[in-house]
């Protein structure tokens, strides 16, 4: 199982991620897109990544708009396997 991270270390590896948020026990992060397909194209992308780490994302769609909520649920929190992911959700176009 992993471990949750101490506050500190949630600040700190947060910092290091642009366009990410801590809120409570999550990471989140809203990307907006020209349109609906553009955003479902984005939500694909996801898959092989999610999938590789084997920890997937809380996904919300809004028509043009992702929202991406990552928390480890089995730990019941922040882990280094939220922070991990979410860099390299940073990186999909």
């Amino acid at each position: 199982m992993n471990s949750l991270l101490k506050d500190t270390e949630i600040k700190a590896r947060a910092s290091q991620l642009s366009g990410w948020t801590v809120e409570g026990d999550k990471l989140r992060c809203t990307r907006k897109f020209q349109d609906f397909i553009a955003a479902i194209d984005f939500v694909n992308k996801l898959v092989a990544p999610s999938e590789a780490a084997a920890h997937h994302p809380d996904i919300e769609i809004s028509y043009n708009k992702v929202t991406v909520n990552l928390t480890t649920h089995d730990a019941g929190g922040l882990t280094e396997k939220d922070f991990a992911l979410a860099k390299e959700i940073s990186s999909l176009k």
